[in-house]
């Protein structure tokens, strides 16, 4: 059976940040699908978690049905990949999150915690946020992007999200579940998701790095989402 990747980046951010990755992925004899979440969010009335399915699906529209899929999240793109799981036609036998937020274990999740969102509630205008990396100080950002020459393309094609993006919950279907999934863990502030990850039974490997990792460090990505993408 055919197999590929599909890496599916944060709609905080842009496909740029999974762009290293795919090349190393691809150079290794995989065939890997970044779809683009850039439109999502250009609509002014949530939900916004079926532009995400929709933009996911889209992307993988010429993909034949017969060919597995491991699907790879990072950081809030976690919180949809149920919702994607359940409305591919095609079979998913894997999926990794990448230091990346968890669904809930069942019902909904919101996409932000409280404490974030009264964070958010003070940056936006006119209901609109600063892009993501404007919401830190430079020396917060600046270590994410240390020693690849990819910050100006990444922080270039970040949107400008709207509040009620981070307002809305995300519905977790029964059974998403049912293949094997695991958790790449980058450094903090996400041990407390590889834990429950852990609790959950799946498999976790920690890279250290900043949140932006993949982009620092694409083929020490590449591998581990090979090892952690392999049938058991």
């Amino acid at each position: 059976m055919p197999s590929a990747f599909v890496l599916v980046h944060s709609p905080s951010v842009g496909p740029a940040t999974w762009g290293p990755v795919a090349e190393h992925l691809a150079a290794a004899g995989h065939r890997v699908l970044v779809p683009s979440l850039l439109h999502v969010g250009e609509g002014d009335a949530p939900p916004f978690w079926p532009a995400v399915v929709d933009a996911v699906r889209d992307g993988l529209r010429h993909v034949p049905a017969d060919t597995s899929l491991t699907l790879v999240a990072h950081s809030n793109a976690g919180l949809f990949l149920p919702a994607i799981r359940k409305a591919l036609h095609q079979p998913v036998t894997g999926s990794v999150f990448v230091d990346a937020a968890l669904p809930a274990r069942s019902g909904s999740t919101t996409v932000a915690p409280p404490e974030l969102l009264s964070f958010l509630r003070t940056l936006a205008v006119d209901g609109r946020l600063p892009r993501w990396t404007d919401w830190w100080d430079e020396d917060d950002v600046a270590p994410m992007f240390h020693g690849c020459d990819a910050r100006r393309t990444v922080v270039a094609e970040q949107p400008r999200l709207p509040l009620s993006y981070y307002e809305q919950r995300i519905p977790v279907p029964d059974g998403w579940d049912d293949h094997p999934c695991s958790y790449l863990l980058f450094g903090p502030p996400y041990e407390a998701e590889a834990e429950e990850a852990r609790s959950r039974g799946w498999r976790v490997a920690h890279l250290p790095g900043a949140h932006l990792h993949q982009i620092v460090d694409p083929a020490g990505t590449a591998g581990h989402l090979i090892a952690l993408g392999a049938p058991r």
